[in-house]
């Protein structure tokens, strides 16, 4: 079988969720959380540094949690759909690999079929409010991204493996995979870019690229 893994905010979706969250809680709080986040997909800080610090400015509900999983569904990358229906029909495995919270990607993720995410566990209480997240998750802090590559490749044992995205922790995989993808149809990284194998704007690029 043949693997390809995709990151999930700024790549199968335009949003960062984290920052729709801070964006539900008003603007003071929005601005100091997307500040947090670009430094941290920019490699300027580490990721790990960001993200309880986040987490501690949101502290996210259940409600604004609703409103960004239907956001993530909303604004779905224009080409995603079909390109993944036609890597299925090729052989391809999807796989989304994030540093997002999982019960924000799961509706996109059905809503785009694809069984398998590795993302953050993020806990509600009974009645709604925010408890904690998984902060002993790989993908909180650098480095994690690569080490569930290798998890999945010793799972799955594929004959090629493929990431696409476009953050540094997603760059931070490419040691692990045949070839790293970085996507810039929504934040182009000047050190993604440099560092990729291959860059693209949009997902229906990577099909001449696989198929070469």
């Amino acid at each position: 079988m043949k693997l390809i893994v995709f990151d999930c905010d700024s790549t199968l979706s335009s949003i960062e969720g984290i920052d729709e969250l801070a964006r539900a809680k008003g603007p003071e709080v929005f601005q100091e959380v997307e500040a947090l986040t670009h430094a941290a997909m920019n490699g300027e800080v580490a990721l790990d540094q960001v993200f309880a610090r986040r987490l501690e400015i949101i502290k996210p509900d259940l409600a604004t949690c609703s409103q960004v999983e239907q956001l993530y569904i909303d604004t779905v990358e224009p080409t995603a759909q079909d390109t993944l229906q036609q890597l299925r029909d090729a052989g391809w495995t999807i796989v989304i690999l994030s540093g997002g919270f999982k019960r924000l990607i799961e509706p996109l993720a059905s809503f785009l079929q694809i069984e398998r995410i590795e993302a953050v566990p993020l806990e509600l209480d009974n009645a709604g409010q925010y408890v904690r997240f998984d902060s002993s998750y790989p993908t909180t802090y650098n480095g994690g991204k690569p080490e569930i590559i290798r998890q999945l490749k010793n799972e799955f044992s594929p004959e090629k493996t493929i990431m696409v995205g476009d953050g540094i922790s997603d760059l931070e995989t490419q040691s692990e995979v045949d070839s790293f993808i970085g996507f810039g149809g929504y934040t182009p990284r000047p050190k993604v870019q440099e560092g990729a194998d291959y860059f693209i704007y949009k997902l229906e690029e990577l099909l001449p690229i696989l198929e070469a």
